[in-house]
């Protein structure tokens, strides 16, 4: 799936929530103007399928990839700490000038990061078969 206004960036971060990753899984290719994080991504879309057949939760791995990437900042997150499991709550778009703008992907935790792009271009593929979510569980926020 790709993103290339904020409404479709919107589908991709309902399809992201929850989605855990640590910091060896985020990649910048400075070259190619491309971050990549490597995902394990809840199968929201599978939720009440599951549910109805009485069927394991699943995860995928998925890669987010945004591309035409300026300039990368991160908040909360410790680079050298590659165990450290961060969980992704959602994504967003901030418009800037002539179409460029900054794809915001906000972490539980109070962690952040923050991808200055020449334009929205993000893109979601799941790259493995689907597996059995290891908690047996679907994740939950508190009210």
């Amino acid at each position: 799936l790709g993103a290339a206004t904020p409404e479709d960036l919107k589908v991709l971060s309902a399809l992201v929530q929850d989605a855990v990753l640590t910091a060896a899984d985020i990649g910048l290719d400075r070259r190619a103007r491309r971050l990549a994080l490597l995902l394990n991504r809840f199968r929201w879309e599978d939720r009440a399928a599951a549910e109805r057949q009485g069927r394991p939760f699943e995860r995928v791995r998925s890669l987010l990839i945004i591309d035409d990437v300026v300039r990368v900042a991160s908040q909360g997150i410790d680079r050298g700490d590659g165990d450290t499991v961060l969980s992704v709550l959602s994504l967003g778009w901030e418009p800037g000038e002539d179409g460029t703008g900054r794809v915001e992907i906000v972490l539980a935790g109070d962690g952040a990061i923050a991808v200055e792009a020449e334009c929205l271009n993000v893109t979601l593929r799941d790259v493995s078969r689907p597996y059995a979510a290891p908690s047996g569980k679907a994740p939950g926020h508190p009210d």
